[in-house]
C-alpha cells in the first residue's frame, strides 16, 4: 500500500471508527427519487472505502461545486487534499481551525445523512401514526427526530405512500418540549397552521416557514407551553445546520423547503414529530385502522340508541368536558336524552393520527352531522382516544 494510501485509510478508518456508517461496495438501487447531496456524500465515502482516492475527490468537488455553502463538503474536500501530505489522526482536520465542536457537529450531520439514504423506508411498511388521512388531506409529514429526517407521505386512497425525505435539524436539547425557552422540538400530532413568506422573515429563516400548532389541546391539558414552533429554512450563506441546532423548530436547507411546500396545504397538512418513528406492516396498520374505525362507529351507533349507559361506555373514567367529570357528564346527557324521540349521527371525513409520544393516544377529527326531532346540527368534530381497560375509549372531545 502506498503512502498515500495510508495517510488516506486514515481519514476512512476515522469515520468508521466512529460510526458513521457501515458503507455498502455497490450503490443501492434508488427507489424514489434521491434529492439534495445525499448520493453524492454516498458516492465520495464508497471510494474512500475503496481506496479510490482521486475519484473521492473529483466527486468531492463536483459535491461543493453543486452545494457551495456546503460546510460538510467542504471539511471533506480539506480532509482529502491534507492526506495527500501527512497522516490525519482524526474526521474534520482538513478544516482550516475548525472548532472541535463544530467538527462534531458536521461529523453528526454525516451520520444522519448517510444512514437515513442508506435506509430509506421500505414500501411495505408505514409509519404507525399516520392511521387514516381524509381524502382532502393529499400529503402528511412525519418526522424523526432520532435520525433527523423528514419523511413525505402520499394520501393514495387512504393508504399513506413514501414520497420523499429530507434531512432536518431540530432542538438543541433534544425532543418532548415541555415549556417554553426549553429548547427542545415538540412530539405529538401538529398541523401547519399558516405560511409566511421569506418577504415577511429575516434571514435567518430562510426562504420561509410554515408554524404549527403548537401547543395543541392535548399540551395545554398536559401543562405544556411556549410557541413559535416552524418548519422553516436555512440563512442564505448556509446550506444546512447540525442535528441538534434551533431552539425548538425543524430547519430544512431552502432547496427542501421549498420542495416540500408544494405539498404543504394550510390548516390541514398533518405534521407529526416523532423521538423514534414505529414502523408497521400494512396488513398490522390496517388491523389497528379497522379496529378503531369499528369503535368509531360502534359510538355513533350506540349514540343514536339513546341508552346513554350504552353511549357513555365509550368514555374513559377520567374523560372531562366544560368542567364537568365523566359521572356529571353522563347525568347531564340522561337529561338530554329524555326529551329526544330520536337521533341519527353521521361521521364523515374521518381522519386518525395516532400520537408518537409517551401518551399513548389517537387525535380522530370528523365531520359530524347530527339530527334529532328536536335539534339539527353540523360540526368539525375532534376526539382523543385511548386505551383505557384494554379498550378504545375517548378522553376529550370539542369542536375541532
Amino acid at each position: 500500500m502506498t503512502t498515500l494510501k495510508i495517510r488516506t485509510r486514515l481519514l476512512c478508518v476515522a469515520l468508521l471508527l466512529q460510526g458513521a456508517v457501515a458503507f455498502a461496495k455497490d450503490d443501492l438501487p434508488a427507489r424514489y427519487t434521491d434529492s439534495g447531496p445525499e448520493p453524492l456524500l454516498a458516492r465520495v465515502f464508497d471510494h474512500i472505502a475503496q481506496h479510490r482516492w482521486d475519484v473521492a475527490l473529483k466527486e468531492t468537488e463536483s459535491l461543493v461545486k453543486a452545494y457551495p455553502n456546503f460546510r460538510l463538503g467542504h471539511l471533506i474536500k480539506g480532509d482529502l487534499l491534507m492526506a495527500r501530505t501527512r497522516p490525519l489522526s482524526r474526521f474534520g482536520e482538513g478544516g482550516e481551525k475548525a472548532a472541535k465542536d463544530q467538527v462534531a457537529d458536521l461529523r453528526e450531520e454525516a451520520i444522519a445523512r448517510l444512514r437515513a439514504y442508506r435506509n430509506k423506508p421500505d414500501e411495505k411498511v408505514v409509519p404507525r401514526y399516520l392511521l387514516q388521512m381524509r381524502p382532502d388531506q393529499k400529503h402528511a409529514v412525519v418526522v424523526d427526530t432520532q435520525k433527523a429526517r423528514l419523511y413525505l407521505y402520499q394520501n393514495d386512497n387512504g393508504t399513506p405512500r413514501f414520497v420523499a425525505d429530507y434531512y432536518i435539524a431540530h432542538g438543541k436539547l433534544g425532543a418532548d418540549k415541555f415549556k417554553e425557552g426549553d429548547k427542545k422540538t415538540p412530539i405529538g400530532v401538529y398541523h401547519v397552521t399558516s405560511s409566511i413568506p421569506r418577504q415577511k422573515l429575516t434571514d435567518f429563516y430562510g426562504s420561509g416557514a410554515f408554524p404549527i400548532n403548537y401547543p395543541n389541546a392535548w399540551d395545554r391539558k398536559q401543562g405544556r407551553n411556549g410557541y413559535g414552533i416552524w418548519l422553516h429554512g436555512t440563512p442564505s450563506d448556509t446550506f444546512s445546520r447540525p442535528p441538534k441546532a434551533s431552539d425548538g423548530c425543524v430547519v430544512l436547507a431552502n432547496t427542501d423547503l421549498d420542495a416540500l411546500a408544494k405539498n404543504l396545504q394550510i390548516g390541514t397538512t398533518p405534521v407529526i414529530i416523532s423521538n423514534s418513528i414505529e414502523w408497521l406492516s400494512l396488513d398490522d396498520w390496517q388491523t389497528e385502522r379497522t379496529s378503531l374505525l369499528t369503535m368509531i362507529d360502534e359510538w355513533r351507533r350506540d349514540w343514536e340508541s339513546l341508552d346513554t349507559d350504552r353511549y357513555a361506555r365509550h368514555y374513559a373514567k377520567n374523560f372531562s368536558s366544560d368542567g364537568k367529570n365523566l359521572a356529571a357528564w353522563v347525568s347531564q346527557k340522561k337529561k338530554v336524552n329524555a326529551g329526544k324521540q330520536w337521533i341519527k349521527v353521521k361521521t364523515d371525513n374521518i381522519s386518525m393520527f395516532r400520537n408518537p409520544g409517551r401518551d399513548d393516544y389517537v387525535v380522530v377529527t370528523f365531520e359530524q352531522d347530527y339530527q334529532s326531532n328536536n335539534l339539527s346540527n353540523r360540526m368539525q368534530k375532534r376526539q382523543y382516544w385511548i386505551k383505557d381497560d384494554g379498550r378504545w375509549k375517548i378522553m376529550a372531545e370539542d369542536a375541532a
